[in-house]
């Protein structure tokens, strides 16, 4: 029995040594951030915008690198329905994705963008907003097996959209779908681009946040112990390219991931009981996959 013991603290030493050398705490969130779903880092000012989802204000804030809001910036023409992720583009115009949709049964989905000089202000206006809708979808809500609608990640490259969905089906089993939404305002029809596997295990691979490099030569998808990396693909043909799945050895509701640099993750994840509620350093030069 004492073996034993011995070489379960091991492996528990072990995961968590490994976890220390690939996963860093850079600081905790602001207790006022409570369910932070999603992150955009702003290299020139080393500052993360990040804002709530649901049944949170209509806010986006501005932490600095030491984890404290310099700015909270209220969007006054956009309502926080459900907002799940925020991502930039080229110029650093930052879009808001509310597009939650836990019982896939909204018909309200939608990206607001906020101009980058708008940023500055206290109370910004949103230039423009893109309504979405998903043409495989044909019932609000669809069967239980059938939930695929759901959204918690995308990002913005080269004047389109690429949304992440999150499979919420009975029976779930990995699937999830990648949809094309052009950034032009108005109302929009999704475009299916394809689907990809996680692993069959909910709690440990459904899709929370997705971000590109700033090359663009990687896309990276979170879930709550995992980073899954596509790459060598050409043009948006990303899931054709080299699918790799890294362990992070660290549990906890991880919500948010943006690239720091080409080689540089930050990791976002809410506060559940005493554990999370941090933001993290991820180095994609010590990820073993």
């Amino acid at each position: 029995m004492k073996n034993l013991i011995s070489i379960t603290i091991a492996f528990v030493l072990l995961a968590c040594q490994n976890s220390s050398e690939t996963i860093i705490k850079l600081y905790s969130l602001p207790k006022k951030l409570k369910e932070v779903s999603g992150i955009i880092y702003f290299p020139e000012t080393n500052t993360i915008y990040t804002l709530e989802d649901s049944g949170n204000a209509n806010k986006i804030y501005a932490l600095n690198s030491n984890g404290k809001i310099d700015k909270a910036i209220s969007i006054t023409n956009a309502a926080n329905v459900d907002w799940e992720d925020i991502t930039k583009d080229k110029k650093g115009n930052i879009y808001i994705g509310d597009f939650g949709n836990n019982d896939n049964e909204r018909r309200d989905l939608c990206i607001y963008k906020v101009a980058k000089g708008e940023l500055n202000k206290e109370n910004a206006i949103s230039e423009y907003k893109i309504s979405f809708s998903y043409p495989e979808q044909k019932d609000f809500p669809p069967k239980k097996t059938k939930l695929f609608f759901d959204v918690e990640g995308f990002f913005e490259f080269n004047g389109y959209f690429y949304l992440f969905t999150k499979n919420r089906s009975k029976g779930f089993d990995g699937t999830a779908l990648v949809y094309k939404i052009p950034n032009i305002g108005g109302t929009q029809k999704a475009v299916l681009m394809g689907e990809f596997k996680t692993c069959d295990n909910y709690n440990h691979c459904a899709i929370t946040s997705v971000a590109i490099s700033p090359d663009a030569t990687k896309i990276v998808v979170l879930t709550h112990d995992k980073v899954i990396m596509f790459n060598n693909f050409k043009g948006d043909n990303f899931l054709n390219g080299t699918q790799k799945t890294f362990k992070l050895n660290h549990f906890s509701q991880k919500e948010a991931i943006c690239f720091k640099d080409n080689k540089t993750l930050i990791i976002a994840d809410e506060k559940t009981n005493k554990t999370g509620g941090n933001v993290y350093e991820v180095s994609l030069e010590k990820m073993s996959f």
